[in-house]
């Protein structure tokens, strides 16, 4: 007995969800263009420990805070917005990030930086808290006592496709922009797209609301 009912249902309409463009998506683009293969994929890895990080609080019935209270849910809101902010500018004005995966200046790269930034971006995403104690419920047994596990294999499996996905993305998109990148000048202008795109993805952040 896990707790879970129609997990089949579950599992497509995870897949389906984990395909539609989303702020992670745009987040995992843009490192993986700017700033080479590798970087995107740690940058999901640090989005798929953050949504890790929410599942367990959905599981523990903390997500039901953030739903609950204005304040919290606007503070975490503009903090994640200002952090987008902050690496979009970074990405606009610092040349030396960027990387074609050993074409140039591979060595500025700071791939625990990517690492943390995938994590704060989504762990401070108050509609992916939001998401996960709406979402997963539908998908457990009301008459099943201890409701953390079927949360957490709900999230795993949730987050497992949409890691999978969201790896092939930062692999095809680094390949397909990586010969544009070997100039300096596009691979300049790339990087200052990028920057524009994560701060114009903060600006999508801050104007969320709780609907």
């Amino acid at each position: 007995m896990t707790g879970i009912v129609h997990f089949e249902t579950f599992l497509l309409a995870g897949i389906l969800l984990n395909l539609t463009p989303g702020n992670d998506t745009i987040f995992i683009l843009t490192k993986s263009i700017g700033q080479g293969k590798k970087a995107g994929i740690i940058s999901t890895l640090g989005i798929a420990t953050g949504s890790v990080g929410h599942t367990i609080l959905a599981a523990f019935g903390l997500s039901i805070i953030i739903a609950k209270s204005i304040l919290i849910f606007n503070l975490i809101k503009y903090l994640g917005a200002a952090y987008l902010f902050y690496m979009g500018y970074k990405m606009l004005t610092n040349r030396t990030q960027l990387n074609t995966d050993g074409i140039i200046e591979t060595k500025s790269v700071n791939y625990l930086k990517i690492y943390r930034d995938g994590f704060i971006t989504n762990i401070l995403n108050p509609k992916v808290a939001l998401f996960f104690i709406a979402f997963l419920p539908q998908f457990i047994d009301p008459t099943f006592r201890n409701t953390v596990f079927p949360f957490l294999l709900l999230g795993t499996t949730f987050i497992t496709t949409g890691t999978i996905w969201c790896l092939i993305l930062a692999v095809f998109a680094s390949s397909i922009f990586a010969k544009l990148k070997s100039n300096r000048k596009v691979s300049t202008y790339i990087n200052k797209i990028c920057g524009l795109t994560l701060i114009g993805l903060g600006i999508k952040v801050a104007l969320i609301d709780r609907k």
